[in-house]
């Protein structure tokens, strides 16, 4: 990889980014056409369903590409799915060299985009800034490897690690500022999910305000079906979706009177806890790719114990509430020893209206495919 080629590359995957939100399922890609060194175009896939990134660059410049190098930050499609395939349009585009960042595991392209382009005489490249481009991807590729959606715990705590008080109150331990991050975030989400615990205590819509690109369905985790008819969650389940997931404990009664206000039931098997892999299972089933986990303490556990956080987005506050309740943000079992304990990678320090925002990512078996 040379330096000039890792520069063009950063850019596509800067444009890749713009798509983050409107593109889900699919992944976020980004082109750049570059002739002597010189930019000549670039686009991003723009929207789920729309032109991929490699059609948008071709479309918006009016020259003759003969010559060209194009950069691509995963492996152009072969097949015709809702548009045609792009190997075609770069065959057509009379482009005679093509980087790009990674392949794409989707079964459907899987090595065969980068293998019809060499076979129609283009020099292709391929690893070029692989890292950056799995991490861009990271929900999608997740999905495509696991079934599963890409999982971001996100909360706020004290500077003591509390997330709520010992009576629950949790309003407002954070920021406005750090609160509006929350929303953008939401709005990117498939999926906002919380306990039945949180979900009394805060009362809260669980949506994003103002609105992003995405509108993400409610999910609470409530066993026995204890949400009340009258929370604003239910009280909105025709507006917005509400998933409750419940077990065998669950009352008829209760699952028939939330059903009349418009949730929807997911039943599980379990007779206790809900566990977590078969959940994600049939999160994944039902086409979620991006998952928020927001609480409380015992849900944010309970992924964490099951292997299932690949991100966390945390908001620290300069305050202390200085009671001796557990009331830290992860309540599962935990590490016996601290040289176990889970570090973060790709972090992300920032402070918001006096918070300091941490975000990473934990590692995962998945991460290392492809």
């Amino acid at each position: 990889m040379n330096e000039r080629d890792a520069f063009w590359m950063r850019r596509a995957i800067a444009e890749a980014w713009r798509g983050q939100g409107a593109v889900e399922p699919n992944p976020m890609v980004g082109a750049v056409i570059v002739r002597d060194d010189q930019l000549i175009s670039y686009g991003y896939h723009r929207s789920f369903g729309g032109p991929h990134a490699e059609a948008n660059a071709i479309a918006s410049t009016p020259k003759l590409l003969c010559g060209a190098t194009i950069y691509v930050t995963l492996e152009p499609c072969c097949h015709f799915g809702k548009t045609p395939p792009c190997t075609q349009a770069l065959i057509s585009a009379g482009i005679s060299r093509i980087v790009v960042a990674q392949s794409d595991p989707f079964p459907k392209v899987a090595g065969g985009g980068i293998a019809q382009l060499r076979e129609a005489g283009l020099d292709v490249e391929i690893g070029v800034e692989a890292k950056l481009a799995r991490e861009l991807n990271a929900p999608y590729l997740k999905r495509i490897h696991t079934g599963k959606p890409y999982v971001t715990a996100k909360w706020a705590m004290t500077l003591d690690g509390k997330i709520a008080t010992a009576t629950r109150n949790s309003q407002w331990i954070s920021s406005p500022g750090s609160r509006a991050r929350v929303h953008e975030l939401r709005g990117r989400m498939d999926g906002i999910l919380v306990g039945i615990g949180t979900a009394i205590a805060d009362d809260s819509s669980l949506t994003a305000r103002p609105a992003g690109p995405r509108t993400p369905v409610r999910i609470i985790l409530d066993p026995s079906c204890k949400l009340p008819p009258h929370s604003r969650l239910a009280q909105t389940a025709y507006e917005t979706p509400v998933w409750i997931v419940v077990n065998q404990r669950a009352a008829e009664a209760s699952i028939n009177t939330l059903e009349q206000l418009g949730c929807e039931i997911i039943r599980m098997e379990s007779k206790e806890r809900i566990d977590v892999t078969p959940l994600m299972n049939r999160l994944g089933e039902r086409g979620l790719t991006n998952l928020l986990v927001e609480g409380g303490g015992q849900v944010l556990g309970a992924f964490l114990d099951a292997g299932e956080v690949d991100a966390i987005d945390a908001f620290i506050a300069p305050i202390i509430e200085g009671g001796n309740h557990a009331g830290g943000p992860f309540l599962g079992r935990g590490q016996t020893r601290m040289a176990d304990a889970i570090r973060l990678g790709d972090l992300h320090i920032e402070t918001v209206e006096g918070d300091v925002r941490v975000r990473g990512i934990l590692p995962a078996p998945w991460r290392q495919i492809g």
